[in-house]
């Protein structure tokens, strides 16, 4: 599997045993902050924050790293764009009519080190919570929306299920790329138009893939009494203890260090 968003590493880690509700909140703070860097230094802190909570979490650098690839794309297309289209005066060098500034190389570096950073933190989530917990968490943070008649229940348990099958559909289209190329398929040479024509004969199966396993996933909650919100009890109840409240007070050290530190340098 080549993708790491939506994947669970079961460990017994300080990180995995920490409260899912402190961890969106621990998640919510990092992806703040991480938009508010702008010096070097503040980027280097963030990065060396995450893999120290890397470390702590005991997940192998390779699911994290893994989270990377599928949106390398996207990371590569953006600094290119900000490389070529970012306005400056210093201008390195002229590609045509556009002009290549140091201004410009900066902004597509502090975005793609922005992606990457926010990449792996969201996977981290994900790789040390279970999505039974990460839905309860966020039950509970749209709780109040149920004043409203929002169903927070059941928009919690779709975001969780649409995340929990983002890997397993990977694999699927990877399952039948690989049968496909088993019986002459080609999905490697040509320019981007012929690639571009040679996914759709795979889009038709995964989508049929895809609605057999929500049928199936239907019918064994049905089975199993789901009905939502109604009377329903919890096994394990949420609740604080005190290494929640100590990871709160290093996310206030760490957010008031970062601001510390993109300020002063």
């Amino acid at each position: 599997m080549n993708i790491a968003i939506g994947q669970y590493y079961p460990e017994n880690s300080v990180i995995h045993r920490l409260d899912p509700r402190m961890k969106l909140i621990a998640i919510t703070a990092y992806i703040v902050s991480l938009f508010t860097v702008t010096s070097v230094f503040g980027y280097l802190f963030t990065f060396l924050f995450l893999i120290f909570i890397i470390i702590m979490s005991k997940v192998p650098l390779l699911y994290v790293l893994r989270s990377l690839k599928a949106i390398a794309f996207i990371i590569i297309f953006t600094s290119i764009l900000n490389i070529f289209f970012t306005q400056g005066e210093n201008i390195l060098f002229s590609v045509w009519f556009v002009n290549v500034t140091m201004e410009g190389l900066l902004a597509a570096a502090r975005i793609g080190t922005r992606l990457i950073l926010l990449v792996a933190g969201s996977a981290l989530l994900t790789l040390t919570t279970s999505p039974i917990k990460l839905s309860d968490a966020l039950e509970y943070y749209m709780r109040p929306l149920k004043k409203i008649g929002v169903p927070a229940h059941e928009i919690a348990m779709m975001m969780t299920i649409a995340l929990r099958f983002i890997p397993t559909l990977v694999e699927e289209m990877q399952k039948i790329m690989k049968a496909q190329m088993a019986r002459g398929a080609d999905f490697e040479t040509g320019g981007l138009v012929k690639k571009a024509k040679s996914i759709v004969p795979l889009i038709v199966p995964l989508f049929v893939s895809a609605f057999r396993r929500a049928d199936e996933l239907a019918l064994a909650m049905e089975s199993r009494c789901y009905r939502g919100d109604i009377n329903r009890t919890k096994m394990k109840k949420m609740a604080f203890e005190s290494r929640d409240f100590a990871a709160a007070v290093i996310i206030i050290i760490f957010i008031g260090l970062g601001i510390l530190i993109n300020n002063m340098f």
